[in-house]
């Protein structure tokens, strides 16, 4: 199988031993983002909506730099640091993806790196 890894200077750099995606077949498995800007390297997260968007921004940058958008979007998984802040996410998350929508699961953790409150990954297909 081959195994291409896809990065762009479009969404924030890894901060650990990993790829900000990768295609294998065709398939794109994207790492979890968090809600840096890529622009600054701040986080971007005086609410949670506002993290939900630049979390959305950074993986579709990723996806962009496979050639693939959100419609080739099959899988999320969404991480985050409260389940009662699973509606605003669900209201901004939602305007990303018409109605085929990908399977999704949500869950509730710990802790998220710099104590931000979403991560999203993604799967995808060419």
């Amino acid at each position: 199988m081959n195994k291409k890894v896809i990065e762009t200077s479009a969404a924030p750099a890894p901060i650990g031993p990993y790829s900000q995606a990768v295609m294998a077949g065709n398939l794109l498995f994207l790492s979890g983002q968090v809600c840096f800007d890529p622009a600054t390297g701040e986080l971007k997260n005086t609410d949670v909506t506002e993290e939900t968007h630049q979390v959305m921004a950074n993986l579709k940058a990723v996806l962009a730099e496979a050639g693939m958008t959100f419609d080739n979007v099959v899988k999320t998984t969404i991480f985050l640091s409260d389940m009662s802040l699973f509606a605003t996410v669900n209201e901004a998350y939602s305007q990303y993806f018409s109605s085929a929508f990908p399977a999704r699961e949500t869950v509730a953790v710990k802790g998220l790196p710099r104590n931000v409150n979403v991560e999203i990954s993604m799967i995808a297909t060419a």
